[in-house]
């Protein structure tokens, strides 16, 4: 066979000795071109493994991070409506896209004695009918102007969302006015959303993570704290709540001197402001006072010895572990070590809590931590779904890696690793218009100035590990904790108590719940 090549071969030849030579691999061209095709194609095979053998990584340790990306956050442009409104305004011109937060600042924390749910009651029932159209029709009208609209209550603010086209903002302001300025609150639509709430509330008594969550509250805060009922209330306050009292709630808080807009996305000021004032200029301003917060109870009337509550869930394969005590406000001092301890304890998926649950020992799938921060001290918890017949060692386990990191300094290392942790994916968190207005809402809810976001990154990278350890001693006592397991109690109940984890104590849904 002839061992000359066609033009086409030749060409072929050359770009797979570009290949091979950009790749680092020593062959002349011209060299490969004259070789016979057998020659050729023996060169090209071991091409790609002589490159590979002569750059591999070195494996024996993990790479080192880069340098932290720089945040440049945009200005935040604010305006005020004549009748009070503020309006923050963030531009953002590389996406077509713009959201709108209308915050008003009044959540479940205001909710009045005996109506617990009130707020987030109130904010279900924006979309239920608002400026003369019902549910069907107001949603019929989101859907054409290509908006997506939601309201949420937390225990601190109540936010009303849009998400739309720039070039469809003019058609979807309106009706997010109509849902914040004319809600309809029709007898048969609370009707509606009273008994979906009532099903949530029944169905919590049958998931264990959910119901784990409410009873750790409850014996963190106690029934007559705010903070120790879900925000959706109880199914007592549910069925007690009257359209007189939605009303009520709504008159008292849903005012321009309590709420914020804040905007982000493809828009300007020049246009945005006059389509605002059209929408939102007839909002009564109200009073700029909020409700207080929550007082926060005495650390030092936390149980004296920890306590372990169990809630019987018969024949469950997986016990549902929380445990915690009251953790840190919003605006703590120390916020910037509270993120650096949670990221060393139980936030990522190489935190030492999962770490240990779940790779060393294999009891949980996830095993995680969190300080659930708000206007008051909320609460810190740990927790994960644990296999049943390893309930005991797993409390075991949760509390010695919070005892070692209350007891012991964080190595160097693992400190440096989570401060990095959390520098890096800091700017992540803003790379969307919704990402954005999310990082961007704290500011306004918990009145935060614009430094908390600008200098979060070198707060981070200035914790110590002192400041990790004096963190961990104020808030991880565990042996003041409260933990709840549900589970089912006649696998887990004996070796508990067996275990001597704490005084062992055993309820009821119903005393969590109502």
């Amino acid at each position: 066979m002839s061992t000359r090549l066609s033009s086409h071969a030749r060409a072929v030849a050359c770009g797979f000795a570009l290949c091979a030579v950009s790749a680092g691999v020593g062959v002349r061209a011209g060299a490969l071109a004259k070789a016979t095709p057998r020659a050729m194609a023996e060169q090209i095979a071991v091409a790609p493994y002589a490159a590979s053998a002569r750059q591999a990584p070195d494996r024996s340790r993990p790479p080192v991070p880069g340098p932290v990306p720089s945040l440049t956050l945009p200005p935040i442009e604010r305006r005020t409506l004549p009748n009070g409104l503020a309006v923050w305004l963030i531009e953002r011109h590389d996406v077509p896209i713009v959201d709108v937060t209308v915050i008003i600042r009044a959540g479940a924390d205001a909710d009045p004695a005996g109506r617990d749910g009130l707020a987030s009651f109130t904010a279900a029932m924006l979309d239920e009918g608002a400026g003369g159209r019902d549910a069907v029709a107001l949603a019929d009208a989101a859907a054409r102007a290509g908006a997506t609209i939601t309201a949420d209550a937390t225990f601190d603010a109540t936010t009303v969302h849009l998400h739309v086209l720039a070039s469809r903002l003019d058609a979807a302001l309106p009706i997010l006015a109509d849902e914040i300025l004319r809600p309809g609150f029709a007898p048969d639509a609370i009707e509606r959303v009273r008994q979906d709430r009532l099903t949530g509330l029944l169905q919590t008594r049958d998931n264990s993570a959910a119901l784990a969550e409410a009873a750790l509250s409850r014996f963190i805060f106690g029934a007559a704290h705010r903070y120790g009922t879900p925000i959706a209330g109880t199914r007592a306050a549910t069925t007690a709540i009257t359209a007189p009292d939605l009303r009520r709630f709504y008159g008292a808080h849903y005012r321009a001197g309590l709420a914020t807009v804040l905007v982000a996305g493809d828009v300007t000021a020049s246009t945005l402001v006059p389509e605002l004032e059209r929408a939102f200029g007839a909002w009564a301003r109200g009073t700029a006072a909020r409700s207080p917060a929550p007082a926060a109870p005495s650390r030092t009337s936390a149980p004296a010895t920890r306590r372990i509550y169990l809630i019987d869930a018969p024949g469950a394969s997986q016990s549902q572990i929380r445990m915690g005590a009251m953790g840190a406000a919003r605006r703590a001092p120390d916020a910037a070590a509270i993120d650096v301890l949670n990221t060393i304890l139980g936030g990522p998926f190489t935190s030492r809590l999962n770490q240990n649950l779940r790779e060393a020992h294999g009891y949980a799938y996830r095993a995680s931590s969190a300080f659930v921060m708000r206007r008051g001290a909320g609460p810190f918890e740990a927790g994960g779904a644990v296999k049943g017949d390893k309930t005991a060692e797993a409390l075991g386990e949760f509390f010695k890696e919070i005892d070692r990191l209350h007891d012991a300094a964080v190595p160097a290392e693992e400190l440096a690793r989570a401060r990095n942790m959390e520098a890096l994916s800091f700017p992540a968190a803003f790379e969307t218009t919704a990402g954005l207005s999310s990082q961007v809402a704290p500011l306004a809810i918990y009145d935060l100035p614009e430094s908390r976001l600008r200098d979060y990154v070198a707060s981070i990278e200035a914790v110590s590990a002192d400041d990790v350890q004096a963190a961990a001693r104020r808030y991880l006592d565990s042996s003041r904790f409260v933990t709840v397991v549900v589970g089912d109690l006649a696998r887990i109940e004996a070796p508990i108590r067996a275990a001597h984890l704490g005084d062992v104590q055993v309820v009821t849904a119903d005393d969590v719940l109502n």
